[in-house]
């Protein structure tokens, strides 16, 4: 799978650019703030629906227009030609178009044109708070499985609804109520944590096999889930149902969910170290583009093609080792680099466009 063509209109710093992509490696340069990294997210949001740069999409529109508008078109092996859009509107509000058909729910934007996404702020996948190892499961779930997007939806939904209910003052309605929210909680978090488990053990050995080849074998990664719940889907719901019975008071005295799926987490170690912890801010680089490697080889064995791999921001930092070693491993995928200086990163063929204010110059 690839994109051949972006348009970007009144998106961020772009007025009207049309970006014509190869099906191998594109290089996005120029100076800081002058709009590569614009690209990229326009790409990421039209694969995914989201941005992990924006709290109100409206912030996307440029400040002289009061719409703005992305569009793509993309070759699939398997579906052919796909095209996707989606039109940002000041009031708040989006239009969705996916093959020309306009999509009311982002669920219908997913999955069409599948896309891997590795910018600076992907080092949180390693540094920070499971919060971000629970985001990167769950894009990378909803583009393989839409299923997976709609499950996720509902249990926040009903997760809300259980935390609301147990800061009520009245504990026999909590009593009374809580059993009818609890058998629609475990319903989606059984199919939440099932998908999420069947997904790390496919990743596994692929990211830790990725790790291997571009540390040159100097290091070794290891990944593994910190989720309670094993086994089928109907065990994960009877172990759900238990803890949800167990933990009835303490959820009572905190007000809200102890236990489920929103309390999963990845472990990630480095020779036998806690990554996060124990491994150098280059370390944690590698092992998160190792977790994003393992994720673009997940969707090469569901779908049989590559989805589009997006390296925002992420060569410059790599030593030439390291960035000729991950480079050997994007073989037949379409990647997207952006970087403040072509040359110095020293990759031959490919297309690339150079970017100042917005422009493609």
């Amino acid at each position: 799978m690839y994109i051949s063509s972006l348009i970007l209109q009144n998106y961020r710093n772009y007025k009207n650019q049309i970006f014509e992509f190869s099906s191998g490696i594109n290089i996005v340069s120029g100076s800081n703030a002058q709009g590569k990294t614009n690209a990229a997210e326009a790409i990421f949001f039209l694969c995914t629906g989201y941005s992990p740069r924006v709290t109100r999409e409206k912030q996307v529109i440029n400040y002289e227009s009061d719409w703005a508008k992305i569009e793509c078109v993309a070759q699939s092996e398997s579906m052919g030609k796909i095209t996707a859009a989606i039109e940002f509107l000041a009031s708040g509000g989006k239009k969705i178009t996916v093959n020309g058909m306009s999509a009311l729910k982002t669920g219908e934007l997913i999955g069409n044109i599948n896309s891997v996404m590795f910018n600076p702020q992907q080092l949180k996948l390693v540094q920070e708070s499971p919060d971000d190892r629970r985001r990167f499961m769950d894009i990378a779930l909803s583009q393989i499985n839409r299923r997976y997007y709609y499950s996720l939806q509902k249990y926040k939904k009903i997760l809300t609804q259980r935390n609301s209910l147990l800061k009520e003052r009245d504990k026999d309605l909590i009593y009374q109520t809580l059993p009818a929210w609890d058998e629609q909680l475990v319903l989606c978090a059984s199919a939440i944590i099932n998908d999420r488990n069947k997904f790390l053990k496919e990743l596994k050995p692929l990211c830790e096999s990725a790790h291997l080849t571009i540390t040159g074998g100097s290091e070794r990664l290891e990944i593994s889930s910190e989720s309670k719940y094993e086994g089928s889907q109907q065990q994960i719901a009877e172990q759900l149902y238990e803890q949800l019975s167990a933990k009835i008071e303490k959820d009572i005295e905190v007000g809200y969910t102890t236990v489920g799926p929103h309390r999963d987490d990845i472990k990630i170690k480095i020779n036998g170290q806690d990554a996060r912890i124990y491994g150098s801010q280059g370390q944690q680089r590698t092992a998160a583009l190792s977790l994003k490697i393992g994720e673009v080889n997940i969707f090469k064995n569901h779908f049989g093609e590559f989805p589009v791999l997006i390296l925002d921001d992420a060569m410059s930092e790599l030593d030439q080792s390291r960035r000729k070693c991950l480079l050997s491993l994007l073989d037949g995928v379409q990647t997207i680099i952006t970087c403040t200086d072509a040359e110095s990163l020293n990759i031959t063929g490919g297309k690339t466009f150079k970017i100042q204010a917005g422009e493609i110059v």
